[in-house]
């Protein structure tokens, strides 16, 4: 019997039925959904100042007034947290955009022109793939200086490595199809075929792991924040946070506690959203495939 494919709004609907069926991807939108809103209206969620200074609340313990607590310069931990929320929504779109974009279009150009320009783009990736990530990180972020935008940059420089390689396998079982070969049968460029017919196809892969990359991505900055090679103070990031409270752990253990419990909750979220997503677009699991 000859096999049917999948019409896609069938294929899409599937889709959102099963990821609305998914408890992880109910519990991780409503972590993202927080993250957001917290993000967005920090200023009118709190009235401390997030990088004010007050010596006569050092190292206050949760209270009513504070009920996170203070750091030791005074400092409301709690504002400084919901603050943090904006830097990491930052940084976890600024490096997928780098990696997305930097990543599909290598894997794009490998997978469909083959050849030549397919080994040197593949030789390139597979070398820096020898190289340690936690090293590469290090040392662009050294090399480039703290500060956020230069954090984002190192960790974008690791994570475009994983979606060429995704993209180019797509890629390379996308561009035989019987559809494929009717573009160019008709006289369609290859940028049309390429950008109409072979993306679309591709990016449901792509947008599953593009989810679990901004988990990887707040993590990977919150290290270097850690290290000293992110965010600098008084910036309330939460990794530079998680730094500063390494000298008060046995005194004033909520200065590293919470930013820890914040980075941990915000990467489960975005882990539990990004699996879900990605058993909900996987094909596989489409009733009817044969």
């Amino acid at each position: 019997m000859e096999q049917r494919p999948i019409r896609a709004d069938t294929y899409f609907k599937g889709a959102v039925r099963r990821l609305k069926k998914d408890k992880g991807a109910f519990i991780g939108c409503i972590i993202i959904a927080v993250l957001v809103i917290l993000a967005i209206f920090a200023p009118l969620l709190t009235p401390y100042d997030p990088v004010k200074q007050d010596y006569d609340k050092l190292l206050l313990p949760p209270s009513s007034s504070h009920p996170l607590g203070t750091d030791q310069y005074g400092r409301d931990l709690l504002t400084r947290i919901i603050f943090g929320c904006r830097y990491a929504m930052v940084i976890g779109v600024g490096v997928v955009t780098i990696q997305f974009v930097v990543g599909v279009t290598l894997g794009l150009l490998a997978g469909y022109y083959g050849g030549f320009l397919d080994a040197i783009i593949m030789r390139f990736t597979d070398v820096m793939l020898a190289i340690p990530s936690v090293v590469l990180a290090i040392t662009i972020a050294g090399f480039l200086g703290g500060g956020l935008q230069n954090v984002i940059i190192a960790v974008g420089a690791i994570g475009w490595r994983a979606y060429t390689r995704l993209v180019r396998a797509e890629v390379l079982a996308t561009k035989e199809e019987t559809f494929v070969e009717s573009a160019r049968a008709i006289g369609c460029s290859s940028l049309r075929i390429i950008l109409r017919h072979i993306l679309p196809y591709t990016l449901a892969p792509v947008i599953a792991y593009t989810s679990l990359s901004v988990a990887i991505a707040i993590l990977w900055a919150a290290a270097l924040s850690f290290l000293g090679l992110g965010a600098q103070p008084p910036t309330p990031e939460w990794g530079a946070m998680l730094a500063d409270g390494r000298e008060f752990l046995l005194d004033a253990w909520w200065i590293a506690t919470f930013p820890g419990v914040a980075i941990a909750i915000t990467v489960l979220g975005f882990n539990f959203f990004g699996d879900a997503l990605r058993n909900a677009l996987d094909p596989k699991m489409e009733k009817g495939l044969r």
